[in-house]
């Protein structure tokens, strides 16, 4: 695209023809994943600095929509997959399966490419770690974090999510 090079990186500097022209040039791959896990995970790398995962999760809570940061905000609200046509949709838990097909769509290796992902064992540990993490939360919190990302549960198939039950 033309103004690959321009100094605007955000699609919210271009005109709608411009950014028509430039989403049709590429391929386009959203990976995806749990909202819950994605709290677990950055409660883990203490992204926080609550000493609990619940005044963690009521910290995102209280930080809301607006002004929560961009590391828990609900992908919805970050990717726009209801105005961007993606091409690809990879799920975290399924990079093994996923990776493979979308480097041979493109035409690359996909074999030499790709670490070895244990994906099963994933899905696993974030199935123990989210039972963990979940029962130290308050019905009210629950409830909360249902709403908050009630646009991700609906937009993906995260079946097994806690924040879905």
């Amino acid at each position: 695209y033309r103004r690959l090079h321009a100094k605007e990186t955000r699609l919210s500097k271009f005109n709608q023809t411009e950014i028509k022209a430039m989403l049709g040039s590429y391929t386009k791959v959203l990976f995806v994943r749990d909202p819950f896990h994605r709290l677990i995970a950055m409660f883990l790398q203490g992204m926080g600095i609550s000493p609990s995962f619940s005044s963690f999760v009521q910290e995102v809570l209280d930080s809301g929509m607006h002004n929560g940061s961009m590391a828990w905000k609900p992908l919805v609200s970050l990717c726009r997959p209801c105005l961007i046509q993606y091409d690809y949709v990879v799920m975290f838990g399924f990079l093994g399966q996923e990776l493979g097909h979308l480097l041979r769509q493109a035409g690359l290796p996909a074999g030499s490419l790709l670490p070895e992902l244990t994906d099963s064992q994933v899905q696993w540990t974030y199935r123990w770690l989210s039972e963990q993490m979940f029962s130290e939360l308050s019905a009210q919190q629950k409830q909360q974090l249902s709403r908050f990302y009630r646009r991700d549960l609906a937009a993906f198939p995260f079946s097994s999510s806690f924040l879905s039950e």
